[in-house]
């Protein structure tokens, strides 16, 4: 390898390694405790390492490293490359579902409970992952009896203080209808911190102090409050007989199993509070190099915890195999809780059988998830196959974007970009555009407008690494940041939606900005013909063809995400235009005006009185108001 290193220069301490390509990009990150032993090792013997590795080897271009102290601050300094690099040879874990939570959002001011996926937001207690939605809905609907939390969204709990009057929850005691202060901030919030100290495991104080209640009713011949509160009891138990016991009351640990191949592996957790199971949630991972099961699970605990919130970790992790570094990997997570946290391998007992349950799941999972993994890995490098074959690519476009014009009648020109690589749509990377000057005429030009911006951006961004090539290859890095430049990777194939005259105007703008190691072609509705640009005759590709069904989605998603832009600056325009015409009423009462009333059509329906109730809104300009919607 031209780029290794002097074996003298690498120091032998420890530290935390980085390999990456011509453009600069990150491709790999590692961590050692000897940085010369462990870079050593991957250019002793080339032909003894694991495929994925050469391929990483020969994709790089640089290797540097950075020293550190300890072990631990290694362990920080890897997982925060990782995750702001987002290294394409690292191992990273993809959950093998969206898994619903049950979510309290403790920031708002009335906390609501409900179900929510993806990513997790600062402020909000989350408790699972479940199975299924309806497992978190049906628990909600037994606890709401004696836990009446506001479940409502912000509008429904908006419009209903409007009006005075709570929702049917309200009235059938489901809910404290903080909305029509029948319970003040201070006294919702304290049910909102019992129902989350009861999903987190303090149970027993709930249906204790119920009981103790019951029973003082009872002697009191209060009966019917005694009968309610018998069946909040019985609510609250049939909650918790929901979830599985299998361990002592005490127990709040995270099981952690894998089941591995020479490609792939699966890992399955079930997570166990008051020793129960709450949840349960699997990831899967493809292996970049020979990896051990104990370096599979330092990774998984570090990218699973790494931005966890302290009250997420449990006291106890079991796991299939400790890390190589475990006691620093114990520490840095007890960092994370603010308190001891136990990384250990069960080895016999209830906890041992657990374990062997959760890696039975484990197997299962990647035996699912291989039979899913085949069907579609074959049928993407189908499709890009028959593409690259159609339109004569000396190889597969990994690389796609699409491009697509969105108007009505030429006014509100907008345009999308989408991209997809390795025939998946990587959703980060689209970009919108506002046209700029081509109001009414027409796609063609609109499309000439939106490859020239993009492709000048791409050769500025690439200029100012001094990069001055398209055929340099790699994605050039913002030296400020040290991430990806927005616009600076160029795909292997440009798709625009429409005929040959849209195909023809994207590869003149790109013949103007000198690009020519970029394909071009358009996909036309009405008898879905693929059109290269410059060619007299379009591309026929069967309808059977992975190829067209792949051009079709990546299309269909342009054409969405380009009416979606569109529509949101339409209504706006049409929200703003109403008003605009208001003599007296500036930027700072229009806000105040929809904020108030929701929408303009219902500022039209409302009276003058209405309108001055609105801070700022004097008599005179609400009688001004009123004439300006009502005559429009």
């Amino acid at each position: 390898m031209s780029f290794r290193p002097a074996t003298g220069s690498i120091p032998e301490s420890p530290g935390v390694y980085r390999f990456t390509d011509p453009g600069g990009r990150v491709i790999y990150v590692g961590k050692a405790k000897s940085l010369r032993q462990r870079l050593n090792s991957y250019f002793a013997d080339f032909a003894g390492l694991h495929p994925r590795t050469q391929t990483m080897l020969t994709t790089a271009a640089a290797v540097d490293w950075t020293v550190v102290n300890t072990e631990v601050e290694a362990l920080q300094l890897e997982y925060s490359w990782i995750k702001e690099f987002d290294p394409r040879f690292n191992v990273k874990y993809r959950d093998d579902k969206s898994y619903p939570y049950l979510a309290v959002t403790m920031d708002e001011t009335f906390p609501r409970v409900q179900v929510m996926r993806g990513a997790k937001r600062k402020g909000t207690r989350y408790f699972g992952p479940y199975s299924h939605a309806w497992a978190i809905r049906e628990t909600v609907d037994l606890l709401l009896r004696v836990f009446p939390v506001r479940t409502c969204s912000a509008g429904v709990f908006k419009r209903a203080g409007q009006i005075g009057r709570p929702c049917l929850l309200g009235y059938i005691d489901k809910c404290s209808a903080p909305c029509v202060a029948r319970v003040t901030e201070q006294e919702h919030r304290a049910l909102a911190d019992d129902f989350c100290d009861f999903m987190a495991g303090n149970t027993g104080r709930f249906i204790k102090r119920l009981e103790r209640e019951m029973r003082e009713a009872a002697a009191a011949e209060e009966f019917e409050r005694a009968a309610r509160l018998r069946d909040d009891v019985q609510a609250l138990q049939r909650a918790l007989e929901k979830q599985s016991v299998v361990l002592g009351e005490g127990t709040d640990a995270d099981v952690i199993a894998l089941a591995d191949d020479q490609l792939e592996a699966a890992v399955q957790v079930f997570y166990v509070r008051g020793g129960r199971i709450r949840g349960q949630r699997g990831w899967v991972v493809d292996k970049v190099e020979e990896t051990s099961a104990g370096e599979l699970v330092e990774h998984f605990l570090l990218q699973m915890y790494g931005d966890a919130a302290p009250e997420a970790l449990p006291r106890e992790v079991l796991v299939p195999a400790l890390p190589p570094d475990a006691d620093a990997v114990a520490e840095l997570l007890g960092e994370q809780r603010k308190a001891r946290v136990e990384v250990r391998v069960p080895q016999r007992g209830d906890k041992k059988t657990l374990m062997e349950t959760v890696e039975r799941n484990a197997k299962e999972a990647l035996a699912q998830h291989k039979l899913r993994r085949a069907s579609d890995l074959t049928t993407r490098s189908k499709a890009l196959q028959e593409i690259a074959d159609g339109l004569g690519l000396d190889q597969a476009p990994l690389r796609i974007e699409c491009y697509d014009v969105s108007h009505t009648m030429g006014d509100d020109v907008v345009a999308s970009m989408v991209v997809f690589e390795d025939g998946l749509a990587r959703k980060s990377e689209y970009r919108r555009f506002a046209i700029r000057g081509m109001s009414g005429q027409g796609d063609v030009p609109s499309i000439h407008e939106v490859i020239s911006r993009r492709f000048k951006r791409y050769l500025e961004e690439r200029s100012a690494t001094g990069e001055l090539g398209p055929e340099l290859g790699g994605e050039p890095i913002d030296p400020e940041t040290g991430r990806p430049r927005k616009f600076a990777y160029p795909p292997n194939l440009v798709v625009v939606d429409g005929g040959p005259a849209q195909a023809a105007a994207a590869q003149r703008a790109l013949d103007e900005l000198g690009v020519d190691d970029v394909a071009v072609c358009g996909l036309a509705k009405r008898l879905e013909e693929v059109w290269p640009a410059g060619d007299d005759q379009p591309v026929i590709l069967p309808r059977t063809s992975e190829g067209l069904y792949l051009l079709q989605r990546v299309r269909d998603e342009a054409h969405r995400f380009a009416i979606t832009y569109h529509r949101s600056k339409r209504a706006k325009g049409v929200k703003e235009s109403e008003l605009d015409g208001v003599p007296g009423l500036g930027p700072a009462r229009r806000q105040a005006l929809l904020r108030h009333f929701g929408s303009v059509k219902r500022l039209r329906d409302a009276t003058v009185e209405d309108i001055r109730e609105v801070p700022g809104i004097g008599p005179a300009l609400a009688e001004v108001i009123m004439s300006s919607l009502r005559s429009s």
